[in-house]
């Protein structure tokens, strides 16, 4: 009877994250190509596909940081039973829903970090406060970093004395030297978990001296190389069409975005079953992974057309400059969190890029009362979560038995 007590939770926990990834691949993932759809780069369906692929990929090669940080990060002294992992993903997930459903700014990461802590609490752990510091500083800075990287995009974009021959393939060659840095669990790295295929080609030719910061001379050449590449080939587009060359750097960076979006997004969904399956099944982080980037894939291919179809005509409305200058940073920042292992809301990046693009075009194009409204919001989803996931634990606990 315990046995089949423990399948029937542990069954329900999977379930349980299974919708929370679907979810999430129905509604995190439409940002990065709606402005591509808006630019006519691309349909919907076709979008909607290739976003399912890119957002899977991310997740499983990237999305192990922060799985473990909401798996064993936020509570200290206890850890996540199957019961409190499905009460967890319960609460979060609902929230969710009724977001998507009555169009409230809900983020997912404020959702199940909150959700998580209550449960955690609720099992008789104690506060992780270095944690939530760490977490609350990045989460504080996040509006400014997005903003003024957005800001920084769209000024060079709108210059005068830049033409885009120049302006635009500039920033595709920043992105393309960051993605030749980005860590992937399928690359193998000596000293960290993941590796980044700069390293791993500078790896392969003695990777030269050391600079400083500790890193080698064969990576900072490598680097280089991945945005001269990224450079040139936008260049050529841009020279040959300035219109078409922009689209097509806007529908790269879609699919970067896509990526990372998948990688910063899994482990909302798949970290609260990190104690069951690595420690009581013990299987290997992969297939957690693969479990949820299985339901973003799902959610991605059923859900997000209609929701891209949405965005994208207020994508359209912004224009395919602030539309880079907006997804930009939603690139960057998404990636150093991956990097730090710091869930994010991909919506909150992009939100704060849109402003920030608008305000270097002399308006912000997003309503004080709407951004106070949205930031409150975004404050009453943290709280609040705390509270439902601590009472929902409570009674599922007191109905099956913890």
């Amino acid at each position: 009877m315990v046995a089949l007590s423990f399948v029937a939770l542990v069954g329900t926990a999977i379930l349980t994250c299974l919708f929370m990834a679907w979810v999430l691949g129905a509604n995190s993932n439409s940002p990065p190509f709606a402005p591509a759809i808006g630019a006519n780069a691309i349909s919907t369906m076709q979008a909607a596909f290739v976003i399912g692929l890119l957002a899977a990929a991310g997740a499983l090669l990237q999305g192990g940081s922060i799985s473990e940080t909401v798996g064993a990060d936020l509570i200290d002294g206890v850890a996540i039973t199957p019961l409190a992992a499905t009460a967890g993903l319960l609460t979060a997930a609902g929230y969710m829903a009724v977001g998507i459903y009555t169009r409230y700014p809900i983020p997912a990461a404020f959702a199940t970090t909150g959700a998580m802590i209550g449960v955690g609490l609720s099992l008789g752990g104690d506060p992780a406060t270095a944690t939530y510091q760490r977490l609350g500083t990045f989460w504080i800075l996040v509006p400014f970093m997005s903003g003024g990287l957005a800001y920084a995009t769209a000024t060079i974009l709108r210059r005068d004395d830049v033409p885009e021959t120049v302006g635009v393939p500039l920033l595709a060659g920043i992105v393309g030297a960051i993605v030749a840095n980005i860590r992937l669990g399928v690359i193998p790295d000596p000293v960290a978990d993941q590796g980044t295929l700069a390293r791993f080609v500078s790896r392969q030719f003695g990777g030269g001296p050391m600079l400083a910061g500790g890193v080698d001379l064969g990576t900072v050449l490598v680097t280089t190389a991945a945005g001269v590449l990224a450079f040139y080939w936008v260049r050529k587009r841009v020279r040959a069409s300035v219109q078409e060359g922009i689209r097509s750097f806007l529908l790269v960076l879609g699919g970067i975005v896509a990526f990372s979006s998948g990688g910063s997004q899994v482990g909302l969904a798949t970290g609260p079953l990190e104690n069951l399956f690595r420690v009581e099944l013990e299987l290997p982080g992969i297939t957690l992974l693969a479990l949820g980037a299985t339901g973003i894939l799902a959610g991605a291919w059923m859900a997000a057309p209609r929701l891209l179809q949405a965005t994208s005509r207020e994508y359209a409305q912004l224009g395919v400059r602030r539309s880079i200058a907006a997804l930009v940073p939603g690139f960057v920042i998404a990636q150093l969190a991956i990097a730090l292992g710091i869930p994010i809301s991909l919506n909150n990046i992009i939100l704060s890029g849109v402003i920030g693009g608008g305000l270097a075009a002399g308006s912000a194009g997003v309503s004080k009362e709407k951004i106070g409204f949205t930031v409150t919001f975004w404050l009453l989803t943290l709280g609040s979560s705390v509270v439902v996931g601590y009472g929902l634990y409570q009674l599922l606990a007191a109905v099956i038995g913890g």
